[in-house]
């Protein structure tokens, strides 16, 4: 084989995988969130679960990233363990989609496809026409390098030495593993099977020996799904051993099929193209696999949890819980960004949470001058602060991945979000601090200040209870908000004027007034905050997130 056979060979693959990157890049991107809409809106039934799981691996190409997007939007429990099975299944059928493009011989109007993607790339503006320029560009630039791996790899059919190996993947062992470890490496059984189709169309590989490898890509593109679990919750990790057991099952049947009955030649009858031989195959393994597994799903479940068994996971400490496998993330894994804001959503609102507890137990704190109350709000303060750094520090590394300007926003308004809740928090610590110094000086504050408190406290509450709520009309949910902001700054302005009548009618004493003060500064402040974070809620709500 030839120094140019070898350039060849090794230009055409890295243009096939660019382009099959180019292409899936594209089409999530141009899906937008509706992958995401879909997932949320998805129910228990089997049918529904594997249809979605099939249209949204059709949509980006690759059955690795639906399955990553299944195992985070297990982790961060937007999905249940049962669900995923039904995902996963539908994934393994919506993935042989790419082999059967791959098998249309349309490699003469391969440049025509990549320039009109170039065209719509360079002298559009639009962003929906950008992103199809990419889809088009990468399946013309993905073809381009089919053709240049067909035609480097025509020689290799003529060395003995090489034909002699790959015979030896008759041995179904050899060629499983083969397959196996190939797309373990590369990371993509689309991409990997691919390759295997450019080996056929040269006339390299037959379907008796490329059947089994096959098989084993099958199994290997289980493994993007493994190290993406690593670090995540039990339910998680579940989800990638149903993903395994899935296609070890299928590669068993089928390698018994292919021994015992003649399925390879009535593959070979079906068509005389190599290509879709093994396009057939692959589209055949998955849907027949799928309907073999159908009403066994649970089952599968039930394995699953038999093998990870429920332990007594570690709940003291510090820990996010819906953010998970921070180092894992973004690498161009595809679907990253859906389960990445989801999971920064749910963290914040536990951490919202959080900020409101203080907050009450800060108005208890000042009415009882209990100590304990107070270090209880110095525990989960430091809690909050915890939250606040490592919600940010994943913010800040995903949102380096994030391709579509409106998620890039999205992730600036949690990020701001964050700030806002942390402050919070630190307006309740101060109210708690103010304790120490009553119980220190004996400060006793009138029947009428306690009653103000007690006012703004039902106005913070509610205020809250608001902000919690997840409705459609964000407007009128916005105006609410910023009423409740406005009532505080009217009583505090009012209380303030109140506490100035009762220092000069000599009811009020000098540390008592102060402390009252820094008291109406730090509601007013909470109330603040509270505006800012709807401010940012309701943009993210505008963007159709």
């Amino acid at each position: 084989m030839s120094f140019s056979n070898i350039g060849g060979l090794l230009g055409g693959l890295a243009l096939f995988l660019y382009g099959m990157q180019m292409m899936s890049s594209g089409m999530e991107a141009a899906a937008g969130n509706k992958m995401k809409e879909l997932l949320e809106k998805l129910t228990s039934n089997r049918f529904l679960g594997v249809l979605v799981g099939a249209l949204i691996t059709a949509i980006i190409q690759s059955s690795s990233a639906t399955t990553v997007m299944v195992v985070g939007f297990v982790n961060s429990r937007m999905m249940t363990l049962r669900q995923a099975v039904w995902i996963i299944m539908g994934a393994n059928i919506g993935t042989t989609i790419t082999g059967q493009l791959i098998a249309l011989d349309v490699g003469e109007l391969a440049p025509v496809i990549a320039a009109v993607g170039v065209i719509l790339v360079v002298f559009t503006k639009n962003v929906k026409l950008h992103h199809i320029g990419n889809i088009f560009a990468g399946l013309g630039i993905l073809f381009i390098g089919m053709d240049m791996m067909s035609v480097a790899m025509k020689p290799l059919a003529n060395l003995p030495g090489f034909v002699n190996l790959l015979s030896k993947f008759e041995n179904p062992l050899l060629g499983i593993l083969a397959g196996l470890i190939f797309t373990a490496i590369i990371q993509s059984s689309s991409a990997s099977v691919g390759i295997l189709q450019g080996l056929a169309k040269s006339g390299v590989i037959g379907l008796d020996s490329a059947a089994f490898v096959l098989f084993g890509q099958n199994i290997g593109t289980c493994i993007t799904a493994l190290l993406a679990s690593i670090g995540t919750s039990r339910n998680a990790r579940r989800t990638t051993i149903i993903h395994i057991t899935f296609n070890i099952i299928g590669t068993i049947v089928f390698t018994a099929l292919c021994i015992a009955t003649p399925l390879i030649l009535w593959m070979k009858e079906l068509t005389g193209d190599p290509a879709a031989q093994i396009a057939n195959l692959h589209t055949t393994f998955n849907i027949a696999t799928t309907l073999l597994l159908l009403p066994f799903g649970n089952y599968l479940a039930k394995f699953a949890e038999k093998v990870l068994k429920e332990t007594e996971e570690d709940e003291d400490g510090l820990q996010l819980k819906y953010i998970t496998n921070i180092k894992n993330i973004g690498e161009e894994q595809l679907g990253v960004s859906a389960i990445s804001k989801e999971s920064v959503k749910k963290e914040i609102l536990r951490m919202m949470e959080m900020a409101n507890t203080n907050v009450n137990k800060a108005f208890e704190a000042f009415t009882t001058s209990e100590i304990q109350i107070v270090n209880e709000i110095d525990r989960t303060e430091e809690y909050v602060d915890f939250l606040d750094k490592e919600i940010r520090k994943y913010i800040s590394k995903v949102i380096t991945h994030e391709r579509t300007e409106t998620g890039s926003n999205t992730y600036n308004s949690y990020y701001t979000i964050t700030g806002n809740i942390e402050r919070i928090s630190d307006h309740a610590v101060n109210i708690g601090g103010y304790v120490y110094q009553i119980k220190d000086k004996g400060i006793k504050f009138s029947e009428t200040a306690l009653s103000e408190m007690e006012e703004i406290k039902k106005v913070c509450v509610q205020l809250f209870e608001i902000l919690k709520c997840n409705t459609e009309d964000v407007i009128d949910w916005h105006a609410d908000i910023a009423g409740l902001e406005q009532k505080i700054d009217d009583m505090t302005k009012e209380y303030r004027n109140n506490m100035y009548a009762r220092i000069k009618a000599g009811s009020c004493s000098d540390e008592g007034s102060i402390l009252y003060s820094e008291m109406l500064t730090d509601f007013e402040r909470i109330g603040d905050h509270c505006l800012n974070i709807s401010d940012e809620m309701l943009k993210i709500r505008m963007l159709g997130n």
